[in-house]
């Protein structure tokens, strides 16, 4: 019995010690708590979505969605090849040009107006806080904080880790100039030593004027947010970055529901809606965009033209690698919406309609 009392009690303080590692975070505390107790979305003591959202559906356990992962159908869960992949420099491109580089999953590089953006950036190669934890597909890691301009806006939708990446965060502090984020987030970029002064962070309906013509605006998102057990102390968000010439829409992870419809009619229409399209599962409908619903939401948005990401990088889905560019490339045949699929790093030209994209997806195990 002693034994295993100090078995117990030797694994539980590795736990302690291990969630205090500076990679988790910080929760709110202070001012910035004392601010988000007065959100209408924070109620006892948790945010919340606008409208009911089970964590699990259609009869699922944490138990059930477990034994799935370990033990289901793993066949093309992750590609068996290299994917394609381009190396554009960000170095070098010219000012004039308006662009955007996919770095797969939910990370991408936007240039307009002279304006350096980055959103979600996930560059150290895995989304895990253990490590080999949740590695990138072979080809997709080929973008590191190095390989980063200095970024006039860095854009963080919320705090998981497939979209707030410590180690990449510490890389690029030096190159950051501002960053925009939902209420709470500030508090892990405070204790990671970013300055204070930097941080927007905002409730949703909340603007910043960016100067130059640049104003970002949080909406509402139906997600969760959380770095360890503990859930929803920071706020999730989508993002309206209005510019001088082009309204983009920055979804983050959202499950569908009316706010769509609402953020399509009080800010549309976009010229760009970059909408998630993977890791979904029937037990998870909620949080995560389903199969087809993506054409859903561009039509809430009056979206002229949609940029799927939320997969091509890594697995947090039971899916094969493929199936939602697979989807949006059948689903799309009966619309007439322009769905942009570059490989990673492939430069995207913002204002040319009439650039292809190959299913470069297609024929890859």
């Amino acid at each position: 019995m002693p034994i295993f009392l100090f078995i117990i009690l030797t694994l539980g303080l590795l736990l302690y010690l291990f969630l205090h590692l500076p990679m988790f975070g910080r929760l709110p505390t202070g001012e910035r708590l004392q601010r988000i107790e007065r959100s209408p979305n924070y109620k006892n003591g948790t945010f919340s979505n606008s409208s009911h959202t089970p964590d699990l559906t259609d009869g699922a356990t944490y138990l059930s969605v477990l034994k799935k992962f370990i033990f289901g159908d793993t066949k093309r869960l992750r590609p068996q090849s290299i994917l394609p992949s381009v190396k554009t420099n960000l170095h070098s491109l010219p000012a004039a040009e308006d662009v955007l580089v996919w770095f797969g999953h939910s990370s991408y590089f936007i240039q307009v107006a002279g304006k350096k953006i980055l959103v979600d950036p996930v560059l150290s190669g895995s989304a895990s806080p253990l490590p080999g934890g949740t590695k990138a597909f072979k080809g997709t890691d080929i973008y590191k904080p190095a390989d980063m301009p200095e970024i006039d806006f860095l854009f963080i939708s919320h705090d998981h880790w497939d979209h707030l990446d410590y180690r990449s965060m510490q890389q690029l502090k030096p190159k950051i100039h501002h960053i925009i984020c939902p209420l709470g987030v500030g508090a892990h970029f405070e204790f990671w030593g970013f300055d204070k002064n930097k941080i927007f962070e905002k409730d949703w309906g909340e603007s910043v004027d960016l100067g130059d013509g640049f104003v970002a605006t949080l909406a509402s998102a139906r997600h969760f947010s959380g770095r360890t057990f503990q859930r929803n102390k920071s706020l999730w968000a989508s993002f309206i970055l209005q510019t001088p010439t082009l309204k983009i829409f920055m979804g983050g992870d959202s499950g569908y529901d009316d706010h769509f419809k609402t953020i399509g009619q009080q800010h549309g229409p976009f010229d760009l809606a970059i909408l998630e399209n993977g890791q979904y599962d029937k037990s998870w409908k909620h949080i995560h965009l389903m199969p087809g619903e993506i054409f859903k939401v561009a039509q809430d948005l009056q979206a002229k033209k949609i940029l799927p990401v939320h997969a091509g990088k890594f697995k947090l889905g039971n899916h094969a690698w493929d199936e939602p560019l697979q989807n949006v490339l059948a689903l799309n045949s009966s619309t007439n919406l322009q769905v942009i699929t570059p490989m990673v790093g492939e430069l995207v030209e913002l204002n040319n309609p009439q650039q292809p994209f190959s299913a470069w997806w297609q024929g890859i195990e």
